[in-house]
């Protein structure tokens, strides 16, 4: 009896050592403009070529500008960072989607769109939020810089096999809760460390409801919770979603690899070190109040006082109060915010765009909003303008954006300043991350398009 995690990992296991690492065979290499210029380096010293390069992607999105990117980018560090991805992709004879290309988005969004991510892989990235990936029924993870030139030059990884677990959510959401409301409740019922060590399967009758995207946004918040990555387990969503895309399998290649992903279940026994489940009947739209994602709550509720708070975490806690200009105990329902931020690998895809558009639709951008809306991709993009969301959205004061990573983590242009407040649907909220001293409250879709209209933090359930 296997778990979907085993049948996958031994499927790709080259060779072991006892007591020690797999090498581990990697299926699709994702990279991109911030951690591979080394990795490239480092085969230029030992004089080696990339040994599979039709397995290797490159994408431009974390350096990239959401403006007039058909000019100069500007920043020099930004502009070195972009120009050196191009370099390397043309000198090791790699696919790059440079900025302007069609194909150029965010790494963990061009993949899914495009076919290159499907069942029963493993994929890797110099980028924690591979996991997103795994929502396909793929063993999908972030590595370092010294683990992308590894696999550049071989194909293979060493890895120590990590735990397994499986998180079971019962029930439907309930009205005004997304995915991302999910994902925050989990990460604030286990911590921010609860499942380190663990890879973990995400099962369940609300799981089986969900959309693929919806599954990537449940899967791209598993490493925040110290994961190595989240599965869930392929289905007639997951091929209905694949089949077709440029680069799957077609016609009797498509039949077998239909055949064999239809094996990728956990079998009924097999057993995992750790199961966890939760009623999602519980589940209200979430915010967080302080400096890490596992800092989360209803947004209607209150923050915890110190009391409540394990006598171990007071000072951090205290520390992230003061930082976010917080007091424990208060609620954080009807605080003033100054930005809105919609995008990132996380709430960049068409369905996150169609939630926040919907809940807009014939109202306003408050005035006291400065509202960045940047689809992760241009297929998102062009999806956006097909389907009149931007009509929508100008009519209610937005503005859409270029693709890019953009303020997720402020590597470009779009930086929060410090001290303003912005409702994000990116993945963290550290100190610091939307720009220096920026106060970062992460939230859904529906969550953001109620604090872009009223100008406050506001649950839209009340509206």
């Amino acid at each position: 009896m296997k778990t979907l995690f085993d049948k996958i990992w031994d499927a790709h296991v080259v060779s072991s050592v006892e007591n020690g690492p797999v090498q581990l065979y990697i299926d699709r290499h994702f990279c991109h403009e911030v951690t591979s210029p080394q990795a490239f380096n480092g085969l230029r010293t030992r004089g080696l070529k990339v040994y599979r390069p039709e397995k290797t992607t490159l994408t431009a999105d974390h350096n990239t500008p959401t403006v007039n990117q058909d000019q100069p980018v500007k920043d020099p560090v930004s502009r070195k960072q972009l120009d050196t991805l191009s370099g390397n992709a043309a000198e090791f004879g790699l696919t790059l989607y440079a900025l302007g290309d069609k194909k150029n988005g965010v790494v963990h969004i061009i993949g899914p769109e495009n076919g290159f991510t499907q069942p029963g892989m493993t994929i890797v990235c110099g980028d924690s939020h591979t996991s997103t990936h795994g929502a396909f029924g793929a063993i999908a993870f972030g590595i370092g810089t010294s683990e992308v030139e590894m696999v550049l030059a071989t194909q293979c990884i060493l890895q120590t096999r990590p735990k397994t677990m499986r998180i079971t959510f019962n029930g439907k959401l309930g009205e005004g809760v997304v995915a991302k409301d999910l994902a925050l409740y989990m990460i604030s019922a286990l911590t921010t460390g609860g499942a380190t060590g663990y890879f973990v399967e995400y099962a369940g009758e609300t799981v089986r409801n969900m959309s693929m995207e919806e599954r990537m946004t449940l899967c791209n918040l598993s490493i925040e919770m110290g994961a190595r990555g989240g599965l869930v387990a392929p289905d007639e969503t997951t091929f209905a979603y694949v089949k077709g895309r440029e680069f799957a399998p077609e016609g009797e290649d498509w039949d077998k690899a239909l055949a064999c992903w239809k094996t990728l279940k956990t079998d009924e026994g097999a057993e995992f070190d750790k199961e966890l489940a939760f009623d999602v009947a519980d589940i209200k739209p979430m915010i967080t109040y302080g400096t890490n994602p596992g800092m989360g709550m209803g947004v209607d509720e209150t923050i915890p006082v110190l009391d409540e708070i394990d006598e171990a975490g007071r000072i951090s806690f205290q520390k992230s109060m003061d930082y976010m200009g917080f007091k424990p105990g208060e609620k954080v329902e009807g605080k003033t915010i100054d930005y809105v931020f919609l995008g990132s690998c996380t709430n960049g895809r068409i369905e996150d765009f169609r939630v926040f558009a919907n809940f807009v639709k014939g109202k306003k951008k408050a005035d006291n909003v400065t509202a960045w809306l940047v689809p992760g991709s241009h297929i998102v993009a062009g999806q956006i303008e097909a389907e009149g969301l931007d009509k929508i959205l100008a009519d209610a004061g937005f503005e859409l954006r270029q693709p890019g990573c953009s303020a997720c983590l402020a590597m470009n242009d779009d930086k929060v300043p410090a001290g303003k407040y912005a409702v994000s649907t990116s993945n963290r909220n550290f100190e610091g991350r939307q720009g220096p001293g920026a106060r970062t409250i992460l939230a859904g879709p529906l969550v953001a398009a109620a604090a872009a209209v009223t100008g406050k933090i506001t649950d839209p359930r009340t509206i």
